[in-house]
This record gives structure tokens, sequence and C-alpha cells, in this order.
């Protein structure tokens, strides 16, 4: 196999608006951990590169709730989570934040070199605009009621109390939460990167190069996307808050967060280049160059689609791997921490580490659980009864209890030194367990360099496993009993102690090294209680059956895992429980405010970047209705005859619909997902009765149902076969 000359990984950045919860540890952050930590015992050329995303409306948004500036807001939640992930092992080489100067002239010079190429087109659009607060409005910046349940806070992209994804045009009575005024709309220029001109390249580049290599989730997504047709995507908003565009006549314009945020890995490479002496070039223009994002399922578009003909158009390397991780959710829901429904790293941190003497352990333990319950290939789900059964059963039962069993019974009966091993008594039973230490290696190897984690960890686990059961084979405490009339154990008696607990000693000292990766706490104190320099954990020696020499002392054992209480699962279920309804009673009491909420279910993704909706289906339902309620509600079946783009208006498309009794226009928000031309003739679900209302100047005579799945993409409600306009759908 010829490996990679060097290897650049990432973790998505997490906007640093708000605490982050264990769901994007799951995500991002452990899986990339877990290989790094694999590349470095390989003794491989890697750097590890992550930072904070500071810009775009989140970051506003939480300002404004908190009553602050964003510089402010960075600052402070900058420093937590950084934090956070130091005390949870994750191991950057560099954590970085895209408020530092050197990112800003970064993301300067990548638009700039674009622009001058000729690769991004100038767009004049309209978009709403407060003009008593002078300014263009994000989306989030607009609420109005919703159309679908009429709640009358939805904001701009998303109403909070039915899930449904919205933009501005759809709201009924829109309104700037800066003034509470009506917006207008107004005309402004944005420069747009033009993906619809580098489909060739992706579908060959993704579909055929990466058909083998990369997961079918990521696969699967980047097809539905490329099948629907890509657009132009803006790179400039009208914002005070980000990287100033670099054009003289692109004043109070800002680089677009989508945009900006991974050209900071990119900066961050180079600022940890000038920090250790090195050259970052070589990582971002060197074809020998490994480039891997770790990133949830919610960013697959952005790595896999967008970042690379951004990264291709500027002459770097592609990513020759994205494995995106699905969805964590938490006890039975989605974890959402707007919603209270999460348990926040740095709240596992107070309860579980920084408590006890020793807490590194209860990071590894949460390490062990998410990684166990890794969303790999679809949705997990974290409970805290999962959680203690991993920790006490597995952890503690199988891995702790059988180092701890190997350490006592050394100290009982070996005078605390490695034993020999008397080969001229050798069995067959402590040759299986040397060759189970030889093929270990190969076979977690090979699981981590495909990136399947959770299969490398249960091989670790279940190595262990085999040393219980060998050891209780073996049963050296009975075969002690075997004594001389001193009381010794007779010298055949400690012939076969001796090369049962060197057989495990030397186990014991494999599993430090396989287990590194995963749990770097745990691999530490076994190498403390070997009296081994944390050298032995590189992964040449994994495998080996002398590692520790015959005759050396080793440290009393210490328990590795202590046990997780009934008590303290109980205690963590209430807690959650509070806090959610604590968050539920807080936004009952603010919806009439005007001040926009910082949601990390509308503007944050699961793994941390970028501001896109998590296109996860609605899991909770809408408020209770009776029959008559429904009955209300007229659906007919209809047929687009005509389809047209709205001028200036990214995402509404004008329909015809034929009803069968007559012909309606309808204005739909469905532009940045289907082609005019490819959904004529296609029969929807029209609901008929709904109130007109005028969209961009255009009266709107009802609303199409649609379907919006895990990936984001929107499907139509339409008959399993053409059947006459205007049938009703009861």
């Amino acid at each position: 196999m010829n490996l990679p000359k060097r290897y650049l990984i990432t973790s998505a950045l997490p906007y640093a608006n708000g605490l982050k919860h264990v769901g994007h540890l799951a995500g991002a952050y452990i899986p990339a951990d877990i290989y790094v930590r694999y590349l470095r015992a390989q003794k491989r050329d890697v750097v590890y590169v992550g930072g904070s995303d500071e810009h775009g409306a989140a970051i506003t948004i939480q300002a404004m709730k908190e009553g602050t500036t964003p510089q402010a807001i960075v600052d402070k939640y900058h420093e937590i989570i950084k934090r956070n992930f130091k005390d949870l092992g994750i191991s950057f080489d560099i954590y970085h934040r895209t408020s530092a100067e050197i990112h800003h002239e970064t993301a300067q010079e990548f638009f700039t070199a674009l622009n001058e190429r000729g690769e991004l087109e100038q767009q004049e659009t309209e978009q709403f605009y407060d003009e008593e607060a002078k300014s263009f409005l994000a989306d989030r910046y607009i609420v109005g009621t919703c159309p679908v349940c009429a709640h009358n806070n939805a904001f701009g992209d998303q109403c909070e109390k039915c899930g449904t994804s919205l933009s501005p045009e759809l709201l009924i009575n829109p309104r700037s939460t800066l003034s509470g005024n009506a917006p207008i709309k107004k005309t402004t220029t944005h420069w747009y990167l033009p993906l619809n001109k580098h489909e060739d390249f992706l579908r060959e580049w993704i579909l055929q190069e990466h058909k083998d290599d990369w997961k079918t989730n990521v696969l699967g997504q980047c097809k539905s996307w490329l099948d629907a047709g890509l657009q132009p995507r803006a790179v400039t908003r009208d914002l005070d808050w980000g990287i100033k565009v670099p054009l003289a006549d692109a004043a109070g314009k800002v680089l677009y967060v989508w945009f900006d945020a991974p050209i900071g890995y990119i900066s961050a490479t180079k600022q940890w280049a000038i920090d250790n002496g090195k050259q970052w070039e070589p990582y971002w223009y060197d074809k020998e160059t490994s480039l891997v994002h770790f990133i949830g399922k919610d960013n697959i578009v952005f790595h896999s689609i967008i970042f690379p003909v951004m990264l291709k158009l500027h002459g770097n390397v592609l990513p020759t791997n994205v494995p995106a991780n699905e969805f964590m959710n938490l006890e039975g829901d989605k974890m959402s921490t707007s919603r209270g429904w999460s348990i926040e790293m740095d709240e596992y941190i107070d309860d579980w580490i920084k408590k006890e003497n020793g807490g590194e352990s209860m990071a590894d333990v949460l390490r062990y659980y998410l990684t166990t319950i890794s969303p790999e290939t679809k949705d997990s789900e974290f409970t805290w009864k999962g959680f203690q059964d991993a920790g006490n059963s597995e952890l503690g039962n199988i891995f702790g209890n059988f180092v701890n069993r190997a350490f006592v019974l050394m100290h009982k009966l070996c005078k605390g030194k490695v034993p020999p091993l008397h080969s001229e008594i050798l069995d067959d039973g402590d040759r299986k367990m040397f060759f189970e230490i030889a093929t270990a290696k190969s076979t977690i190897e090979n699981l981590i360099e495909t990136f399947k984690f959770r299969e490398a960890l249960f091989e670790v686990i279940d190595l262990s496993r085999k040393g219980n059961r060998y050891m209780q084979d073996k049963q050296p405490w009975i075969v002690a009993k075997q004594t001389t009339d001193e009381g010794q154990p007779t010298t055949a008696a400690q012939m076969q102690i001796d090369n049962c607990l060197h057989v495990c000693l030397q186990l014991t000292a494999n599993l430090a090294i396989l287990i590194n990766p995963f749990l770097p706490f745990t691999a530490k104190k076994l190498c403390y209680m070997m009296k081994v320099v944390d050298k032995m954990l590189d992964w040449e020696n994994a495998g080996k059956s002398k590692l520790l020499s015959v005759g050396y002392s080793l440290r009393e054992p210490q328990i590795l895992f202590r046990k997780i209480e009934d008590a303290e699962i109980a205690e963590q279920i209430e807690k959650l429980k509070i806090k959610s309804k604590k968050v539920e009673e807080s936004k009952n009491k603010d919806a009439g405010s005007q001040t926009p909420a910082a949601s990390s279910q509308g503007n944050e993704s699961t793994s941390g970047q970028l501001e896109i909706g998590d296109g996860q289906p609605v899991t909770t339902t809408k408020p209770e209705i009776v029959f008559d309620d429904f009955a209300k509600i007229d659906l007919r079946v209809g047929t687009i005859v005509s389809a047209e783009k709205v001028q200036k208006a990214d995402k509404l498309l004008k329909l015809q619909i034929d009803l069968g009794f007559e012909t309606r226009t309808v204005v739909s928000g469905i532009a940045m997902h289907f082609q005019p031309e490819e959904i004529v003739g296609k029969q929807v679900t029209v609901v008929v009765n709904l109130a007109p209302r005028k969209m961009r100047g255009i009266e709107s005579n009802g609303m199409i149902l649609m379907a919006e799945d895990a990936a984001g993409k929107l499907h139509f409600l339409n008959p399993e076969q053409n059947i006459e306009a205007g049938s009703a759908v009861s």
C-alpha cells in the first residue's frame, strides 16, 4: 500500500456562539482524534487543525441575546470550547479562530484570486432591508407568521414551532427584528460561485473516483444534490460582522460565512507552521497530501461539493475522504441546545471530571461510549443508562477487570515483578493468546485506516475479553494452592503461574498501545502502572510479546474505571428534564420579543459549522387538532403546466397548476431544489382553500405540499400514478 507523504486532518469549525454538546463531539471530533492519534503512533507526518468559526448571523444574534458585542461573544465561547476539547482529550495541533488577522488575510486573498481569474460572478438581487435600521436583513433577522402552523414568531429560515424550513418570502406579515417594522425589498449586488459550471467535474471526482472509498451516506447526499442540479451560490453578504470584501465597490459587504469558514483550515495551518518553524504550503498544494475532513452529515454538501470546487479553482489539493457521521439523538429525542435537550461538553466536564480526583478516566468513559454508539452509518442514541452500562459492564468489568486481576496476582504471586516465561511448558492456551495479541494489531489498524472506529474499538475490548477467559482457564490462584511443606507453590506450580501472568502482563502492554487512540488517559495511566515511558505506545510495538522485561518491578494496580452509581444516572436524567422545561418556559415568556433566538437547531449544524438547517426530519408533532379542524383543509391533486423563476428571488418559482376546474398561480419556495423545466407535468398535492397572499407582487392562490428528507432535499407528495387533476385528497 502506497501511503501518503503527509496528512492534514480537519474537524468542522464550531460556531463560537454558545456551548457545544456531546453530539458535536461524537460527530466530528472524537473520530478525528482517534484517527490522528493512530497516525501519530504510526510516526506519520500528520497535522490536525481546528478552530472556532466566529462570523455569521449566529454570532450577532447571540450578541443581541446577551446584550453585548459579537467580539465579546466569540472571545468568551472560543476559550470555553477550546478548554472543553482539551479536557476531553481532543489533541489538535492547533485550535485557531477565524477572527485572527491571518485568517482575514487568507480569506481575502482566496476571494481575490478567484475573482481576478473570473471564477466568480456578480449578480444584482433584491433582498429584505430595514429602512429604520438602515440594514439588509439575514433570514434570522426576519420574523412573521408561519404559513403552515400560524405561529406568529417564525423566523425567515425556519419555524421553530413546527420545524418547517422557510424563506422570508413565505412568511405572512414579515417584520424586522431590529426595528419591528415591515422590511422592504432593496436592490444589492453580490458575488456568486457558479457551482453549476462544475457539475461534470464533481460527478467524475465524487461518483466515479471515490465510489468505492467514500461512505455511502456521503455519496448518496452528493448524488442527490447533483441530480437536482447545482445553482450559483452567493459568497458575499450585506453585514457589519465578518471579513470585509476586498474590493473598492463592496462597501458594507462581508464574505459569506460558508465561504470564509472552511478557508479557516488553511489559515490555521499557516499559523501552525509559523508557530513550529514549518512550511504550510505542502499540506495544501502537494498532491501527496491526504486531506481528510471529519464532519456531521449536515456539512456533507459544503465539504464534498462546495469547498472542493473552491480548492480546485484555487489550485489546492482536494479531500481524499470526507467521513461524515449521521446524527446522535438523546433519550428518545433530537439533541438540541435550543430546546435544552442536550448534554453540553462543559456540563459533562463539571459533573464528571472536575469534581473528583483522577477524573480524566471519566473523559475516557465518555469517549468510549460515544465511539461505541457513533452514528457512522445511521442515527444513534445516547442514553444515560447506556452510558452507565458502557462504563460499568464493558470498560470496568471486562477491560479494567482484566488489567486489575493481572496486576493484583502479579504482586501476590510473583513479588511485584514480571515473571519469566518457561518455554518448555508452553501449552496451546499460551500459544493461542500470543497469536491473538499478534493478529489484533493488523485487524485494528485495517479498521482504523478505513474509518471503522466502532469495530476497531470492539476488537480492543474483545482482546481484553479473551485475556479474561485465558486467565480464568489458567486459574493461577488455584494453581498457587499446590504448595511445598513451607507453604510456597511448588516449582511446577510456580512455573505455570509465571507463564500465565507473563502472558497477561504482555497483553496488558499491548492493550495500552491499542487503546491509546481511543482512550488516551487510560493508556497514560497504564504506562504509569507499568513504569514505562509513553514511547512504548508507538504502533510498531503492538503485537509484540516481549514489551515488558522479565524481573522488572511494576507499580501497584490503580482502578482504571470507577463504578457509576444508579443515583448519578437518575440525577442526570432529572437534570435533563428540568433544563428542557426551563428552556421551554423561557421561550414562552419571550415569545413576543423581537430579538432573534440563537438556535443551534436552525443555525448550527451537528458538526458545528456553517449556517444551514440540519435537514433532519421533524421528530416532534404539531399541536393536536380535532377532525373538524382537518376537515376545513381542501386538498386536491394538481398538474404543473408551467414553471418559471421569480425575478430577483433566489428561492421562488411561479407555478401554473391545472386543478381540473381551473388553473391557479402558486408561488413556491422550491427554486433551490428544482429547475423549472424538470417539474412541468408533475402532479402535486395542493392546499386550494388557503387565503391568497402576494409574494414579490405575484398573488399566490394555494400551497403545494412537500416532504424534506434527512439530506435536506425536497420531494413532491404526488399520487403513485397520474390521476385526473382536481381529484380530492382525503
